[in-house]
């Protein structure tokens, strides 16, 4: 199931969102159900490439670069928020720009899962299933500590000088969020593309400093509103799939969304880590297709 040409994807498709103009670019391809694949902090819709290879022939796959992400436009901050809040507004002109009828199925990794589930929460009648790997709905969890790179990141000059000037962040997350074995160096090579210079970096910088965790800090409410939302997903098929290796969304995570989803199902890889369709790309999959199959959209 493996793309056998990763310099060979590209986002396909592209849309300015309006009021900043910025460009959006976008996976679009397949036909059927509509599957709204969304990615994480430093990676891009290339992570969802193999999904997408797999689903294609009998699903519509929607894959966007995050502003400030892979191929989409990465405007300075006097240009763009990267708010929490700027990410779901963004997705919703998206999926409506798109004229999407249709239920979407959700699958979300890192931010794109509080991207994906905020989403969810302001339109829970546009959702029939969700497929989570290593990725949060919750506030940090009260046995989980605050990793100290990112907290690094986070809090300190020297943080910010190390992920916008020497690309720490996303070289690092290249090498310790695959457990198996590296990655190839030209699926390295494609991870690091997109953030090739400081103004490049701007979102990845972004998304680890914007990280709520007081009520004070911006996107705290809406993290507050999609647990308490959580209630309206009882009857939605919730797939988790997780790397037990991933030293930020680990077994406390996971536990959060098996409390607010109880009726979720789960597999584990006790094996991998937080780039989960990179270790075990096959097996990751299968499962997947076999959820879409077990659930049909109605």
């Amino acid at each position: 199931m493996r793309n056998s040409d990763p310099a060979s994807f590209i986002p396909n498709s592209e849309f300015r969102i309006p009021n900043s103009n910025h460009l959006l670019k976008y996976v679009d391809q397949g036909s059927g159900p509509p599957v709204v694949m969304l990615h994480g902090n430093p990676t891009w819709s290339f992570y969802y490439r193999n999904l997408i290879a797999a689903l294609r022939e009998s699903n519509r796959c929607i894959v966007p670069d995050h502003i400030g992400c892979g191929l989409s436009d990465k405007p300075p901050t006097s240009l763009y928020d990267y708010s929490l809040k700027s990410r779901i507004d963004d997705l919703e002109a998206l999926l409506d720009h798109l004229k999407i009828t249709e239920k979407i199925t959700l699958v979300v990794q890192d931010w794109g899962g509080m991207i994906g589930i905020g989403y969810a929460a302001r339109h829970p009648e546009r959702i029939s299933r969700i497929v989570a790997t290593n990725t949060g709905c919750t506030r940090l969890p009260k046995a989980k500590g605050f990793p100290w790179s990112l907290w690094l990141g986070r809090n300190t000059k020297l943080g910010e000088w190390l992920i916008l000037n020497r690309n720490a962040f996303c070289r690092l997350a290249a090498k310790w969020c695959v457990r198996r074995k590296p990655l190839p160096p030209d699926v390295r090579a494609m991870y690091l593309k997109p953030y090739d210079s400081p103004a490049n970096r701007i979102a990845v910088l972004k998304f680890v400093q914007t990280i709520p965790l007081k009520p004070t800090d911006p996107g705290y409410d809406i993290v507050v509103g999609v647990e308490e939302a959580a209630a309206k997903f009882r009857d939605v098929p919730v797939l988790l799939l997780w790397g037990m290796k991933d030293f930020v969304f680990d077994r406390h995570f996971l536990a959060e969304w098996q409390r607010l989803y109880p009726h979720a199902e789960t597999k584990t890889w006790p094996d991998c880590g937080h780039y989960l369709l990179e270790d075990a790309t096959d097996e990751a999959i299968m499962e997947v297709k076999a959820f879409l199959a077990k659930h049909p959209v109605s």
